[in-house]
């Protein structure tokens, strides 16, 4: 597969080491308004073609797969850029500014027959994905409660100083992923209710937010993220997880530690992520399923199957984050049907 990639920025940088890892992949063309990020990326490939506008790229062609690693507000107009170029596409998350601009991403790159997959990459970080392997495997029986955990104060604003100047910040930016497990864990939610609060007056969104969901097969998950939470050791970016099942219990811990608990029995491993060459602690485990979620998308498209997080599927983690707003908003509990 060919690959070209628009938006050479700060997170983008991991897509391209980890399209350099994925087998059966190639990173033919980069695009950046940026010529000095265009030329950091390029150092990275041999022959790489570059390009700072988009639709000179699409013009030129020769690629497969776009990737989009811009920000949000970009993200429609290069999909349908890409759906009339019929081209697969991968686009970063948050997908859409709106949830009406995501159904109607969605749409056009259907109408291609061409495969659209949201890069939501916390589903597939190892140690995750080792619990959502547990609770699929049937071990504990049918779920009914979890709790999916993200706290921290490390100061993400240093690379990515963007993320503190939205109206809207953690349910976007982090929330979105840990609604995501929740889904990939317990199935599509069908109310959710939400709370959010801003702590550190130096943003201008929330960084604290908490949110009950309810789910078809009549689960019920807490979802809870912060970024003003001090805590020793510092567990960033580690996603905590708790899952009880009619027949025991899985608990995925700080420091990766995963225990699956079936009456007095206990069974702990460590799923600590390997730290890939080109990685570096504490953000390895993202980086790692970055390389992990592109092999995955490679591999469906030579299987002729869907990718796990398509735009399709997206659009529920999205409508989840709408109504987490809307929910917080209005101090009522949100049905999806609805939206």
């Amino acid at each position: 597969m060919k690959i070209a990639l628009i938006g050479c920025g700060f997170f983008a940088i991991n897509q391209l080491h980890g399209w350099k890892g994925v087998d059966g992949a190639e990173v033919v063309a980069l695009c950046d308004r940026d010529q000095g990020r265009l030329d950091v990326a390029a150092a990275m490939f041999d022959g790489v073609r570059t390009y700072t506008d988009a639709g000179a790229m699409f013009a030129e062609g020769g690629f497969d797969v776009v990737d989009i690693a811009t920000t949000v507000g970009s993200h429609r107009p290069l999909v349908e850029m890409a759906a009339r170029n019929n081209v697969h596409v991968i686009c970063q998350k948050p997908f859409a500014l709106t949830l009406s601009d995501a159904r109607a991403m969605v749409e056009a790159v259907a109408a291609t027959g061409k495969t659209l997959m949201v890069h939501e990459n916390f589903r597939w970080q190892s140690a995750v994905r080792a619990a959502i392997d547990e609770v699929r495997s049937g071990v504990i029986g049918t779920p009914f409660f979890g709790r999916i955990s993200f706290r921290s104060g490390y100061d993400v604003y240093s690379g990515q100083p963007y993320l503190a100047e939205g109206e809207r910040f953690i349910i976007e930016d982090l929330g979105i992923h840990i609604l995501d497990i929740s889904r990939a864990l317990f199935g599509n939610a069908t109310r959710i209710t939400a709370t959010t609060r801003r702590i550190n007056p130096a943003i201008k969104g929330e960084d604290v937010a908490t949110m009950l969901l309810e789910h078809e097969g009549g689960a019920t998950s807490v979802v809870d993220c912060s970024y003003a939470t001090r805590r020793a050791p510092e567990t960033f970016p580690e996603s905590l997880l708790e899952i009880d099942g009619e027949l025991g219990t899985i608990r995925l811990d700080a420091g990766y530690q995963l225990s699956v608990q079936i009456g007095e029995q206990v069974t702990t491993r460590d799923v600590s992520p390997p730290v890939l060459p080109w990685a570096s602690r504490p953000w390895h485990n993202i980086q790692e399923s970055v390389q992990i979620i592109q092999q995955h998308f490679v591999d469906c498209l030579r299987d002729g199957r869907a990718p796990e997080t398509s735009g399709h599927d997206n659009l529920h983690t999205f409508a989840l984050v709408e109504a987490a707003y809307l929910s917080a908003r209005e101090h009522r509990t949100v049905t999806l049907a609805d939206l």
